[in-house]
């Protein structure tokens, strides 16, 4: 395991009697971060609500790293309240108050109250990057263009793509395409009157012959 990161971080006055946040196991990767709300004031989170709930706290990260705010596996399967726009992002320049955006994904209201374990703080490197304008070609790997749902799929009926399109993306490694077997999809020419002819169903395939003597042994 990596050395501790020094990280500043200061209570602030309605945080000062909270205990600052900590590794709940010797293994954790997060830290729990509890809820600085006025005693006398819960957070009744309907279902479909969401809230932002102060930790009292103001942290100054040191240049390179990021803190990542995580919802808590407990909240998120007893009562279905996770961080809204997890992971979020507390950036190293940030000196506001750290907050975290609750919002109830379950049937039933959930309160909150001063104290309460409500997210994991998580302390992760940061690279920047350096833009490269450059023309990119789509066809310089296997993958290509192929978006959500591009991967791990198979079985897929002839001509869909795994984005769900139905446009046949050439890939490196297919064969040619079979003039017999396309099939084109411009509409029908208008008949009499404007109207389009009914389409027919294609003619079945004839049977294949009947085979001579029994299987091979």
């Amino acid at each position: 395991m990596s050395p501790p990161v020094p990280v500043a971080v200061e209570r602030l006055p309605h945080g000062r009697d909270l205990p600052l946040p900590a590794y709940a196991s010797k293994g954790a990767a997060g830290l729990d971060l509890v809820a600085a709300l006025p005693e006398e004031q819960h957070l009744a989170l309907r279902p479909g609500e969401r809230a932002l709930v102060p930790t009292g706290l103001r942290i100054a990260l040191p240049p390179g790293y990021e803190a990542q705010v995580r919802p808590r596996s407990g909240l998120a399967l007893r009562h279905g309240v996770t961080v809204l726009n997890a992971p979020g992002t507390i950036d190293s320049d940030y000196r506001g108050e750290v907050g975290v955006l609750l919002v109830n994904l379950g049937t039933e209201p959930v309160t909150i109250r001063r104290g309460d374990r409500i997210a994991q703080l998580v302390l992760a490197p940061v690279s920047r990057l350096a833009w490269e304008e450059r023309p990119v070609a789509a066809g310089e790997t296997a993958r290509g263009t192929g978006g959500f749902g591009s991967t791990g799929r198979s079985g897929l009926p002839p001509g869909v793509e795994g984005d769900g399109s139905t446009a046949h993306r050439p890939r490196p490694g297919d064969p040619p395409p079979d003039p017999a077997a396309t099939v084109s999809t411009a509409p029908a020419p208008l008949g009499p009157g404007g109207s389009r002819p009914r389409s027919v169903a294609p003619a079945p395939a004839p049977a294949a012959p009947p085979l001579v003597g029994g299987p091979a042994g």
